[in-house]
């Protein structure tokens, strides 16, 4: 039960900076919308802990609610590695474009 109460604690802590950081613009809507949603769903998940553990047990795995939830986000940190390296390779493109397009210019 303190682990949940500090776990909510740590929460309202990101709630509360990802407001103050919509606040001063330094994220847009979608990035804001999709922190909200997550952290919200992530409190859920931890007031709704116990039903996870049954749920977990009724489908036959031997691990706890916990764990299960911990190999979920470590597949979803996965994916937005993944995304993300996509996205850095886009940029490097993007900028040999350009400086190509600026030294043809410049000759």
């Amino acid at each position: 039960m303190l682990q949940q109460i500090i776990a909510l604690i740590i929460i309202a802590f990101f709630l509360a900076r990802l407001f103050w950081q919509k606040q001063k613009k330094q994220i847009g809507a979608n990035e804001f919308f999709f922190w909200l949603v997550f952290w919200f769903l992530a409190a859920g998940a931890i007031i709704a802990l116990k039903w996870i553990d049954k749920l977990v047990a009724s489908l036959g795995f031997s691990a706890s609610g916990i764990d299960v939830l911990i190999y979920i986000a470590i597949v979803i940190l996965f994916y937005f590695v993944f995304r993300l390296r996509l996205r850095l390779e886009k940029i490097e493109r993007d900028i040999t474009k350009i400086v190509r397009k600026i030294t043809i210019e410049e000759k």
